[in-house]
């Protein structure tokens, strides 16, 4: 995504950078559908193998076709704070997976998860207000762009992977249809978010970064509502409606978000911005299913057990209760999103 900022303008990212978010978007969805079909098939170690050849073919086409000036200057690792992020969100997830499963959530256990979880994060936080070159620079957050941006990546890493991790699980467990078909259901997403992302350009160079986000987190909002109201009367065909206008809505708001944070800095703030765009992503997806597990195995816990299709669904309620709300507080962080002239930027070069 940093690449894509360095050598196109931001007209002409409009196009490109949504073929970038629709990968995301396909990638995260094909994914667990083709996990279903080596499930049926009990091929499950292609779930590993399928990477291989992927990456080879990627590492290829970037070697053989992209050239960059080098640049001389040495640069730090932070190592301290990729030690502390990772022990501090490990740490938080776990306490959020297994308080209330494995161990009770009033619990030496989760003291410890939920203490050194918080403890890292914080020392985290003070390691990179010192560091040369801080893994995510948090001065970044300071400018209201980079902050509202950040944390509209941060909710629609949690609603995709919200929706793509427990709808499967949802319509299997409540009506038993085979988890190839569940993931196909679920697969309708990819043919909402790529045809939104490659058109969100066309629109936010008419209308502004700000606008085009909007609307497509109020599309985003009102599909997850309606997932939330539905989920008591399981359907294939609805879920893969809703999960067709939820992709719409996360494709017209992934790009939009990306392209104004990369368009406001200079290029030597350009990876940190992308980078941190590209973190909060994926933080949103990780903290996402972790809190929306937590819920499910807490309803699970209380009700007649995961074999149970009426207690499924109870749960799966609940967990699309919790998407609904991410949703709309998604939403109110993009209403706060600075108001923008696109034309400000047209003119920048890609270097």
């Amino acid at each position: 995504m940093t690449i894509v900022g360095d050598i196109y303008t931001v007209a002409e990212r409009a196009k490109v950078q949504g073929y970038v978010a629709s990968v995301w978007a396909i990638s995260s969805v094909v994914g667990p559908a083709l996990g279903g079909i080596f499930a049926q098939l009990d091929a499950w170690r292609w779930i590993f193998w399928i990477n291989v050849p992927l990456c080879l073919i990627a590492g290829w086409m970037l070697l053989r076709t992209y050239t960059e000036q080098k640049q001389t200057q040495r640069h730090s690792i932070d190592y301290g704070g990729a030690v502390l992020l990772t022990i501090g969100l490990t740490a938080l997830i776990l306490g959020m997976l297994e308080g209330g499963n494995a161990w009770a959530w009033l619990s030496v256990q989760s003291a410890l998860c939920f203490g050194i979880g918080v403890v890292a994060l914080v020392a985290f936080g003070f390691v990179e207000r010192r560091v040369a070159e801080p893994i995510v620079d948090l001065r970044l957050v300071t400018r209201r762009l980079i902050l509202t941006t950040t944390l509209v990546s941060l909710g629609i890493g949690a609603l995709m992977l919200g929706v793509t991790s427990f709808a499967p699980a949802y319509l299997e467990g409540s009506i038993g249809i085979a988890p190839l078909l569940s993931g196909l259901a679920v697969a309708a997403l990819t043919l909402g978010w790529p045809l939104a992302a490659a058109n969100a350009g066309r629109l936010y160079l008419r209308i502004g970064f700000r606008r085009t986000t909007l609307i497509g987190m109020s599309i985003t909002t009102v599909a997850a509502i309606a997932l939330a109201a539905v989920a008591s009367w399981p359907n294939p065909f609805v879920v893969a409606g809703i999960a067709f206008l939820l992709g719409f809505g996360l494709g017209w708001s992934a790009a939009p978000t990306l392209i104004a944070a990369q368009a406001s800095v200079g290029w030597g703030e350009r990876g940190a911005v992308t980078g941190m765009n590209a973190f909060a992503r994926s933080a949103g997806s990780a903290v996402g299913v972790a809190v929306f597990g937590a819920i499910s195995n807490a309803v699970i816990a209380q009700g007649a057990g995961p074999d149970d299709p009426t207690t499924i669904v109870h749960a799966s309620v609940w967990v699309f209760v919790a998407v609904a709300v991410t949703a709309v507080l998604t939403l109110l962080a993009a209403s706060f999103m600075p108001k923008d002239r696109v034309e400000e930027h047209s003119g920048e070069s890609g270097s």
